[in-house]
C-alpha cells in the first residue's frame, strides 16, 4: 500500500505540474520551443521533486537506492559511453539517412547554428556543454529511472523499464501541441515518439544498472537532447518532419536497446557497484506465471 500511495504521489505531482505550467505558459502566448521558457516550465526538475517529497515524506523510504553517489573511478567507462554514444547514434543516423538516399552528406548547416562558428568548433563546443548540462536533465532521470523505474514493478526489470520508458513518453505528449514541434500525422508522430523514448529507457536503465549511478544516465539524457537530437534536426530537418526525424535517429538506438534485451544484460548481476536495490531487482527469481 505503502508503495502504491508513493507511485500515485509522485506522477501526480510530475504529470501535474508540468502540464500546468506548460499549459499555462501557452495559454500566455510562450512557445515552449523557447529555451528558457522550457527551463522555466519545470518539466525538468518535476520529477526530481516529486521523488524526493514521496521517498523523505510519504513512504519515508530514504535515497539509499537513488544511485547518487558519481563513482566516476569504477564507473568512468559508462560516463564515456553516455557522453559519446548520442554522438555516435547521430553519426550512425545521418549515415543511414545517406545510404538510403535519403540524405545529401554534408555539415553546412551546423555553420549556421551559431554564426561565425565552424561546423567542427560547434561540434567540440557541444560536446563539452553536455557533461556541464546533465544536472539539468538529473532532474528527469533522478525521477523516472531512479525512482519510478524501481518502484514500478519490482522484481521485474523489463517490465519496468518499458513501463517507464511509456509513463515518461506520455508525459511529453502535450509539447506537439504547445509549440514544441508539429507531427504532420499527430498518431504517427507520437507513436514513433512513444518507440524513440522506450529505446531511450532501455539504455538510460542499462547504463543505470551497470554503473550504480544516476549521473551516467543523466549525462546521457544531455546526449540525447543536445547531441543526438540538436544534430539529427539540424542535419535533416530541412528534408524531413519531425516524424521522419525522429524515427532515423532512433533506429541506432533501436539497435542497441535490442542487444541489452537479447543478450540477457537485464538478467545478469550488476557489478558491485550497483546499488543492492538495483542488484535485487535485476537477479530476484520471478514466478513462472509471470511474464518478463
Amino acid at each position: 500500500m505503502s508503495r502504491l500511495r508513493g507511485l500515485v504521489t509522485y506522477l501526480l505531482i510530475s504529470f501535474g505540474v508540468t502540464w500546468t505550467v506548460e499549459i499555462t505558459a501557452r495559454l500566455l502566448g510562450f512557445s515552449l520551443a523557447n529555451a528558457l521558457v522550457q527551463l522555466a516550465s519545470l518539466g525538468w526538475i518535476a520529477p526530481a521533486a516529486a521523488a524526493i517529497i514521496v521517498r523523505r515524506w510519504v513512504t519515508r523510504e530514504g535515497f539509499a537506492d537513488a544511485g547518487l553517489a558519481l563513482r566516476i573511478r569504477t564507473a568512468w567507462r559508462h560516463y564515456l559511453a553516455a557522453w559519446l554514444g548520442p554522438l555516435a547514434f547521430t553519426a550512425a543516423a545521418v549515415g543511414l539517412a545517406a545510404l538510403l538516399g535519403l540524405w545529401r552528406p554534408t555539415l553546412a548547416p551546423l555553420n549556421h547554428v551559431i554564426p561565425g562558428l565552424p561546423w567542427w568548433a560547434f561540434l567540440a563546443v557541444l560536446m563539452l556543454v553536455v557533461p556541464l548540462l546533465a544536472p539539468l536533465y538529473w532532474g528527469e532521470e533522478f525521477g523516472w529511472t531512479s525512482y519510478l523505474r524501481l518502484r514500478i514493478f519490482p522484481g521485474r526489470p523489463l517490465a519496468a523499464t518499458l513501463a517507464t520508458g511509456l509513463i515518461w513518453a506520455i508525459w511529453h505528449y502535450p509539447l506537439p501541441f504547445l509549440g514544441y514541434f508539429e507531427f504532420g500525422n499527430v498518431a504517427l508522430g507520437l507513436l514513433v515518439w512513444t518507440v524513440s523514448f522506450l529505446c531511450q529507457e532501455i539504455i538510460l536503465t542499462w547504463l543505470r544498472l551497470r554503473s550504480g549511478s544516476i549521473w551516467t544516465t543523466s549525462v546521457a539524457h544531455a546526449g540525447n537532447n543536445m547531441t543526438l537530437s540538436l544534430l539529427t534536426g539540424t542535419l535533416l530537418g530541412s528534408t524531413f518532419g519531425a516524424t521522419t526525424v525522429i524515427a532515423v535517429a532512433t533506429a541506432p538506438m533501436a539497435v542497441v536497446a535490442g542487444w541489452i534485451l537479447l543478450s540477457g544484460r537485464y538478467q545478469s548481476t550488476p557489478p558491485h557497484t550497483a546499488d543492492r536495490a538495483d542488484r535485487l531487482q535485476v537477479s530476484a527469481p520471478r514466478p513462472a506465471s509471470r511474464r518478463w
